[in-house]
């Protein structure tokens, strides 16, 4: 299969499933909306479900605390599932200037709202700010999940044009938000621009528009991990936590590769591929894996 098919396959899985997961939140039955203040005065919206012991999910680029209900709704009976609206998204509120930081502080306060302490299970570039988290908060973060970090670490894919991001903050900075989602997914995802223009007349793209705003901010966590070059094992040395690193056997080869390579620079990490799934894994499918390595 090809790199544009696999690649239209990660993006479309992904969008698809945060439209679907609204209707699965409102039939979920969760406790009401609840919101925790972090440490710059942000207000954090997340839904809680489910009960045992604290599961947040973090959720990657173009997404809200929507794109976790499929998931969270399979894992309820077995945690205390918190998904959560990221700054600057849903219901959460927002603060300048953006800082990775800050998201961290944000987890860290759902974190004490959860009892101290946590899993975590991130997805994408959610996954890697799953990792920051886990490096920054060792004691707090008792086991850790992540689910294909769009590293790109060799040369299995075109790299994104030089000055992508702040090609995309000068779209965002015009209010040309459409353009600014069309080329992420474009020219950094890697999707066909025939497949975007379809993308573009669904019920998605609303959605995404709406969020186009917070892409900079997921470029921020990536911190130059799409620049085709090695990981350095330096960078997650403090990441001492368990942690289970998950790619998808339908996915395309570079972000498999990335999957692979950070479970092997990680100081306490394991793999596992889900045959047949891509970027966006079915629920039934990821939870298992999750509850097996969780309890």
């Amino acid at each position: 299969m090809s790199t544009h098919v696999l690649n239209r396959r990660l993006v479309l899985g992904t969008l698809t499933g945060a439209l679907l997961s609204t209707t699965v939140r409102a039939a979920a039955k969760e406790t009401p909306m609840g919101k925790v203040t972090s440490k710059d005065g942000t207000h954090i919206a997340f839904d809680r479900a489910g009960t045992g012991p604290a599961l947040i999910l973090v959720g990657g680029a173009l997404s809200d605390r929507s794109g976790g209900a499929p998931l969270a709704k399979v894992l309820a009976p077995h945690f205390t599932i918190y998904s959560y609206d990221r700054r600057g998204r849903g219901d959460s509120t927002d603060k300048a200037p953006y800082a990775v930081a800050r998201e961290i502080e944000d987890i860290d306060a759902l974190i004490d709202e959860a009892g101290g302490t946590a899993f975590v299970h991130g997805h994408s570039s959610g996954a890697v700010l799953a990792l920051e988290a886990a490096r920054t908060l060792p004691a707090k973060i008792t086991k850790l999940s992540v689910y294909e970090p769009p590293f790109i670490i060799d040369d299995s894919r075109p790299l994104p044009p030089k000055n992508y991001d702040s090609h995309i903050s000068q779209l965002i900075g015009g209010n040309k938000r459409g353009e600014a989602v069309e080329y992420f997914l474009t020219q950094v995802v890697g999707m066909p621009a025939q497949a975007v223009a379809g993308m573009r007349k669904s019920p998605m793209w609303a959605a995404s528009e709406k969020l186009a705003h917070t892409l900079p901010y997921d470029i921020a966590v990536l911190d130059g991990g799409m620049e085709g070059k090695p990981l350095k094992a330096e960078r997650w040395a403090a990441a001492t936590v368990p942690t289970l690193v998950l790619s998808g056997g339908a996915s395309p080869e570079w972000i498999r590769n990335s999957a692979r390579t950070l479970a092997g620079v990680l100081p306490n990490a394991q793999q596992k591929i889900l045959d047949g799934q891509a970027h966006n894994a079915a629920p039934d499918v990821l939870a298992p894996e999750l509850k097996k390595f969780f309890s």
